[in-house]
């Protein structure tokens, strides 16, 4: 018996693995009903070639496909490094100045004893001395450090603005780029939401849905406040779970999806999810069952990011999505 087609939304994410015409389109017809664009290194106007590319594969399987901008938001993020920096545990590291960028924001909070993490959490790092133009850390869970990747200062607090000289520029021009969705990432409060929304209304973008990361603890402790105002939810597992011990993640994802189950609000599941797959054509038993109670959960849709990304096996990956998420459904159908 022919699988019935998924109800819910199946995203990947474009890169330089799946950035062609041929590739993407083995992506839509393997499952993918959207796809992910990450605005954290480019403009939504540089990625115009990766645009074309998904509005023609798509049109070559007779689908409509869904675009979500990812915004820079108030996320901080190292700056520009002339070359991959290699942090090895125990070695000592300028933070600022002459050192490893970082945002000036951040500075003030590189006090002695405060936690640095780097790309997503992948590296750690410990303030020992502040000094006049930043602080000096050591390593304490080492590995490559690349040019624009995240930043997270556990227990600090910043406030960012809500969108970034170049989120507004991406604004501008999201509507007529075909954007069907745009992700804010680390929603604060009611008021980033509304800000987003407004400068979507004023630039003809009025159709545009506007999904809301819990990335930190003050959008999971303010869910509440904001919940209505997002079109839909987004538990974003990479930095979610940098805000807290690693093994509390899986209890905060439950608490949002029972929220958002409560008040009828759509929510997306992310992060890690065939993670493996980056590198390996089958994925862990682990991975699968993520996704399938994700699914189980009553999440409307998930995404993987990485994985089509930069992954080598990103049609695969996309396969494996999509069958385990219909494998979800029948099982909510028939138990």
């Amino acid at each position: 018996m022919k699988e019935q087609p998924s109800a819910r939304q199946i995203y990947g994410t474009i890169g330089p693995a799946c950035a062609d015409v041929e590739t993407l389109e083995a992506m839509f017809r393997a499952g993918m009903t959207g796809i992910r664009l990450n605005l954290s290194h480019v403009t939504l106007a540089q990625a115009a070639d990766q645009v074309d590319a998904l509005h023609k594969a798509a049109q070559r399987c007779g689908k409509q496909a869904e675009l979500l901008i990812d915004m820079q938001g108030p996320e901080l993020r190292v700056g520009v490094l002339a070359e991959p920096l290699t942090l090895n545990e125990g070695e000592v590291f300028e933070l600022g100045g002459k050192g490893i960028p970082l945002p000036e924001i951040a500075i003030p909070a590189l006090l002695p004893g405060q936690e640095v993490l780097l790309d997503d959490g992948k590296l750690l790092l410990r303030v020992t001395e502040q000094t006049e133009t930043g602080a000096v850390a050591e390593v304490l869970r080492g590995g490559v450090l690349r040019g624009r990747k995240s930043l997270a200062l556990p227990g600090a607090d910043l406030e960012p603005p809500t969108m970034t000289a170049s989120d507004v520029e991406n604004i501008r021009v999201a509507a007529s780029c075909g954007v069907t969705g745009v992700m804010q990432p680390f929603v604060r409060s009611r008021r980033d939401l509304e800000t987003v929304r407004q400068a979507l209304d004023e630039n003809g973008g009025a159709n545009i849905r506007l999904f809301a990361k819990i990335e930190n603890q003050t959008g999971l402790e303010r869910l509440p406040e904001f919940l209505e105002t997002a079109d839909e939810i987004v538990i974003a597992r990479g930095d979610l779970g940098n805000a807290m011990p690693l093994w509390e993640l899986s209890a905060a994802q439950k608490r949002i999806e029972a929220q958002c189950r409560k008040a009828g609000k759509p929510f997306m599941v992310v992060t890690q999810m065939l993670a493996s797959m980056e590198q390996n054509p089958v994925p862990t038993r682990a991975e699968v069952s993520d996704i399938f109670n994700a699914v189980a959960d009553g999440a409307a849709a998930v995404m993987v990011t990485g994985e089509t990304a930069v992954g080598k096996w990103p049609v695969e990956v996309i396969r494996y999505l999509s069958n385990t998420v219909q494998a979800a459904e029948r099982f909510l159908r028939e138990g």
